[in-house]
């Protein structure tokens, strides 16, 4: 029997480290022929020596890589199937990623589903697992995560466990907050500082506050107060308002006032126009018997209720609300409140004088096409147009709410997006209803709560949702741009 030379063994070795990164593996017919030849040499009393590097010792030679491997170590401790993304918890269990989400989903705790061990941190996902499992059963895997991201079920559950990771980790993370710890400071001084100046007016009981002719009775307005009530008309009463003061016009002398004693020489306003709407304006303080407000300060103090009312619900949700001023503040808000936002396309210049007699007509077709799209598209954009035309009035109010307005519609779109990209679209006419249903019941508990509510916290919720929402609402925004695939709702 001719003796095997070594040289083919040792180039077999060696190319094998080479391959392996220096793990070795050999085959039977390999450990077969070191048999052979050890036994061979001791009976011709021959001595060869090989390269130390190419021995091995018969008793520790490695089995094949795959001879005792199998599928159940490998398997999910939840759906008992090969692990996907693997996530091992700190009590050794692993599960796939998105078992053990919806096992966090539906349960509500950070607890193995196996051993009922609490979980330390957020969980990730096991690479060296992964990896192992993605070799030895490629085809399993890929066919599965194809299942995983065709259910809608499973990506949504897997988006609000990452959510919470996320969040988990910013609240433990002192290291780069962003921009929502900035905002939130910037939130907190401004708390203080306004809650400290209202518990201050509160508490002294100082009233500095002038009579205002939005509650005071017309019968008792003084000449002065006339002055006033027709300058807040307009600049086209400035060449009128020296004959009322010369004549010495009050309240009582004001209601008593018509067409004929307007069109005499002691008043001489002998445009039509002009007088059409001075009895416009005074028909409206006959009625309310007050001065009508025509600001944002002005309709808070004469409607404290409302104006936070309509504050906090234009903002949760603008279209239901401006659906109500339709149904049961037709002529004092929404007329107003549309005629602003949709100016007619043709002015006339009989209308240019009084607001009031602007505002009080009925809109054109072409004004109710305008107003539908944006309500229903853009709504907030009709808020951010009514604020605009009162720029000149509340400057930095209207900016705020200028900006609020903005953020909101951004964080509407980013809603709607979620929904088209989770393809959980269908279900926005359930979640439109559900809508619906919570602010019409907040709604009835406002109306039933609001007189048994001081009027401190009142002014206090109300200058919150003013200026401070829109803080608030920047800090959404940037969290939505930074991280829109961990917003889920």
């Amino acid at each position: 029997m001719p003796f095997p030379q070594p040289e083919p063994l040792t180039e077999v070795v060696t190319q094998e480290r080479t391959h392996h990164h220096h793990h070795y593996y050999y085959t039977e017919h390999d450990f077969n022929m070191l048999q052979h030849m050890e036994g061979d040499s001791a009976c011709d009393g021959e001595t060869e020596l090989l390269d130390e590097s190419c021995y091995v010792s018969v008793s520790h030679r490695p089995k094949p890589a795959t001879s005792n491997i199998s599928e159940n170590e490998f398997s999910c401790h939840c759906c008992y199937d090969i692990l996907v993304n693997p996530t091992t918890l700190t009590c050794g269990h692993n599960f796939c990623r998105h078992c053990l989400a919806l096992w966090w989903e539906s349960s509500h705790k950070n607890e193995c589903p196996e051993c009922r061990e609490k979980w330390e941190g957020f969980p990730k996902i096991n690479i060296l697992l992964r990896d192992a499992t993605d070799k030895l059963f490629s085809e399993v895997v890929q066919r599965r995560r194809m299942e995983i991201q065709a259910n809608p079920k499973i990506s949504r559950s897997l988006l609000a466990f990452q959510k919470y990771g996320d969040n988990l980790g910013r609240a433990r993370t002192t290291h780069n907050k962003g921009a929502g710890f900035f905002f939130s400071g910037v939130l907190t001084a401004l708390t203080c500082v306004a809650v400290v100046v209202l518990v201050f007016h509160w508490g002294s009981g100082v009233v500095e506050q002038h009579d205002l002719l939005i509650s005071k009775p017309v019968s008792h307005w003084t000449a002065q107060d006339v002055g006033y009530w027709l300058e807040n008309l307009g600049p086209w009463t400035e060449p009128y308002r020296g004959a009322f003061q010369q004549e010495n016009v009050n309240g009582r002398l004001l209601l008593m006032l018509g067409d004929e004693e307007l069109l005499r020489k002691h008043y001489n306003i002998e445009n039509s126009v002009h007088r059409r709407a001075v009895l416009a304006e005074l028909d409206r303080v006959k009625t309310l018997g007050v001065k009508p407000p025509q600001n944002l300060w002005e309709y808070k103090a004469a409607n404290a209720g409302k104006s936070l009312f309509l504050l906090y619900a234009l903002k949760r949700s603008p279209r239901l609300t401006i659906f109500y001023l339709y149904l049961f503040d037709y002529s004092e808000t929404f007329l107003p409140f549309l005629h602003t936002c949709c100016p007619p396309f043709t002015h006339t210049e009989e209308l240019v004088e009084s607001s009031f007699l602007k505002t009080q007509l009925e809109p054109s077709w072409q004004q109710w096409v305008e107003f539908l799209v944006k309500y229903c598209v853009l709504p907030y954009q009709l808020i951010a147009e009514f604020a605009w035309d009162w720029l000149a009035i509340h400057y930095w109010t209207s900016r705020f709410i200028i900006v609020n307005a903005m953020l909101l519609s951004i964080l509407e779109g980013c809603f709607l997006w979620r929904l088209w990209t989770t393809a959980r679209l269908r279900t926005l006419p359930q979640q439109m209803w559900n809508h619906s249903w919570k602010m019409l019941s907040q709604g009835f508990a406002f109306a039933l709560m609001w007189p048994f509510v001081p009027q401190f916290v009142c002014n206090c919720l109300f200058y919150w949702a003013l200026y401070f929402s829109p803080i608030i609402n920047i800090d959404l925004v940037v969290q939505q741009l930074m991280h829109p695939e961990t917003q889920a709702q």
